[in-house]
């Protein structure tokens, strides 16, 4: 099931995946919360919409996480505009109810259902907070404990508004990506970055097609 907080609906994606051939069964306190609703003003346009192989960029990174069976929820709004992601992740802190969080952004179409488990993982019953490093990068994808909701709020009040800020003042245990799957974490900011990416997707969506 996706939840749109959005002004407009999108359709459920088709998926197939050589990481999870079928999805599992639904995880009843963690979901998914796609982050939709930044300016994209490098793009040029709602990087959500964009549509590559017949589907928008915003399927293409539900995939991951519908394959796990999680619940998934949009953030097309933020309630606290113009604070990067932490306005996304202040704004779905307040609307879910599952004890935990996985956040992922809507423009990183190459995240795994295996990426996501690992961040999961790293959550022990102390861990307030997992995420992804790639060198001295914090980002997405991330977890967050229902519990951090006070934290991110003076994070923001206190115009702190990075995702490394955000990880340190939760003392979060950090996932190192080797350098072979770094493009897993590849973003689309700009229409240059697209442009590179889209022949993989296009493969991709290829694939998919072949083996139905």
């Amino acid at each position: 099931m996706v939840l749109n907080d959005g002004p407009f609906p999108y359709p459920p994606p088709r998926v197939s995946s050589p990481d999870i051939p079928e999805p599992t069964p639904p995880c009843p306190d963690i979901e998914a919360v796609i982050l939709a609703g930044g300016l994209s003003s490098r793009m040029g346009r709602d990087k959500a919409r964009i549509r590559v192989a017949g589907r928008s960029l915003l399927a293409w990174s539900t995939d991951a996480a519908r394959l796990l069976g999680l619940p998934i929820r949009v953030i097309r709004r933020d309630d606290v505009p113009r604070c990067g992601p932490l306005g996304g992740v202040a704004t779905a802190l307040r609307r879910c109810n599952a004890g935990i969080l996985l956040f992922l952004s809507c423009d990183m179409p190459l995240v795994t259902p295996a990426l996501l488990q690992r961040v999961l993982a790293r959550l022990t019953p102390r861990t307030r907070a997992a995420f992804t490093q790639a060198g001295q990068h914090l980002g997405f994808p991330f977890a967050l404990r229902l519990s951090t909701r006070s934290t991110v709020d003076a994070l923001i009040a206190r115009g702190q508004c990075s995702l490394r800020q955000l990880a340190e003042a939760l003392e979060a245990r950090n996932i190192t990506i080797p350098k072979r799957d770094l493009p897993l974490l590849a973003n689309l900011n700009t229409p240059d970055s697209l442009d590179a990416l889209r022949p993989t997707l296009l493969a991709q969506a290829a694939t998919r097609r072949s083996r139905r």
